[in-house]
């Protein structure tokens, strides 16, 4: 059961839990073995890093919410097995590894979940990511992993500089108000949004910090910009989701007209849309009944990545993509706004772990990162990846959020997934090594 122990071991390297620097020494152990490995360590890792999952819906939908878990650990488990079956070397899984997180971001059951990079969210070394994305974070922990499995301790030198590198300031010169509504999901459900609140709120949190120039509302948090809004915004501009049948939408709105919206590309599966429904409309309905959500029909996705003026609007699930946020940055998107509901998370870690997915979003495009949810955690991230200001979660209320609106392109925004091709030469190369060498294929 040492694999599964591994796995485990794994998943507390990744957030919300501190012990990133860890992460080399466990994968050291996991650069060897087949698919029986590769299975085990994979359902310990997922296990505990998707424990979320079963943790909000059990809150949220009773016992029947926790039934989508484990059908979900196997897969991801056996996603882990086939790449061991597949990389029986170190070097061929070092470059397979990766090449098998950028494949998760694909596709329409993408789910971009556990990434090796991220166990470098809470160090100052997190800005390479500004360099190749969270990929190019996620092959130097596998790289570093590969030299200790062969006794090459002094890499352990340079690691830990990644954890104690200086960072220079970031001042932002500009300031927002993010608005946390703090509204039961299930009422949301229901059609109560709860929109009264954000008037009120907005109009309490201007009357302290009139300096705010930009108010941000979360995810869905009304079903249109009331009239009161032109009256206490008082000329500054609205960022705001609006709950439609249709689309998940953001409207950028001042003095009375909408300016601009956009719709979200990248919707949740099984949650904003229901892949292969006509094969498994029964099984969607049993469930619907069960939760007590109705008849739930598909949300339409947008055509485009696009900023709305000079903001990159991400919503909710799209802040764990690495291309939403960079194909938005290289649109002229000048800052990131996250508007989110993560009160589906309940009191789990999930919230925490998706706000720490979310801040190497910022570090991959040199943009400041607004960020606005339902329940929290609102905050403002600066585009060095740190957390400059935030409120609690699981209450209602506002913050002052400073941010500048930056121009330019970071190397990751202009080459992207470089980092990527980088591991398929590695897993390539170890295969070409691997039948022409034999000394090589245990390296």
């Amino acid at each position: 059961m040492r694999p599964l122990a591994l796995g485990f071991a794994l998943a507390l390297t990744l957030p919300p839990f501190p012990l990133g620097f860890l992460a080399p020494l466990a994968l050291a152990f996991l650069l060897r073995g087949g698919f029986r490995t590769g299975f085990l360590a994979g359902f310990g890792f997922w296990s505990l890093h998707l424990i979320w999952l079963p943790q909000s819906f059990a809150v949220l939908f009773g016992p029947l919410g926790t039934l989508p878990f484990l059908p979900l650990v196997l897969l991801k488990a056996l996603t882990f097995g086939l790449l061991f079956a597949l990389t029986p070397t170190p070097l061929l899984r070092v470059g397979g590894w990766v090449v098998l997180e950028w494949l998760t971001e694909q596709g329409d059951l993408a789910f971009p979940w556990g990434f090796l990079g991220y166990a470098l969210v809470e160090a100052p070394g997190r800005v390479l990511a500004a360099w190749g994305g969270v990929y190019l974070l996620s092959l130097l922990v596998l790289l570093l992993a590969w030299g200790l499995a062969r006794g090459r301790y002094w890499l352990l030198v340079p690691w830990a500089l990644l954890w104690l590198l200086p960072l220079p300031p970031t001042p932002g010169e500009a300031q927002a108000l993010l608005v946390q509504g703090n509204v039961n999901p299930l009422a949301k459900v229901g059609g109560d949004l709860g929109q009264e609140v954000y008037p009120r709120l907005t109009r309490e949190g201007l009357a302290r910090h009139p300096e705010a120039q930009l108010v941000v509302w979360p995810e869905t948090a009304v079903w249109q910009v009331p009239e009161e809004a032109r009256g206490v915004l008082a000329g500054r501009s609205l960022l705001t989701g609006v709950n439609l049948y249709g689309p998940n939408r953001a409207v950028l709105y001042r003095e009375g007209q909408v300016l601009g919206h956009y719709d979200k590309v990248r919707l949740v599966p099984f949650g904003e849309r229901f892949p292969f429904r006509e094969a498994l409309g029964g099984v969607y309905g049993f469930f619907f009944r069960a939760f007590g959500l109705g008849d739930l029909g598909d949300r339409t996705p947008g055509t485009r990545l696009a900023p709305i003026g000079p903001y990159g609007v991400m919503i909710c699930y799209e802040s764990v993509f690495p291309s939403v946020a960079r194909t938005l940055a290289r649109e002229g998107a000048e800052v990131l706004v996250l508007l989110t509901n993560d009160a589906w998370y309940g009191p789990s870690f999930g919230g925490r772990q998706h706000f720490a997915l979310g801040r190497l979003r910022a570090v991959e495009t040199g943009r400041w990162l607004l960020r606005a949810g339902n329940d929290g955690i609102t905050a403002s991230i600066d585009p060095l990846g740190r957390v400059v200001a935030q409120i609690p979660p699981h209450r209602e209320g506002y913050l002052l959020a400073p941010f500048a609106f930056r121009e330019g392109k970071t190397p990751y925004v202009r080459f992207g997934d470089w980092a990527v091709g980088l591991a398929l030469t590695l897993l390539l190369l170890g295969l070409i090594l691997r039948v022409r060498a034999p000394g090589w294929r245990n390296r």
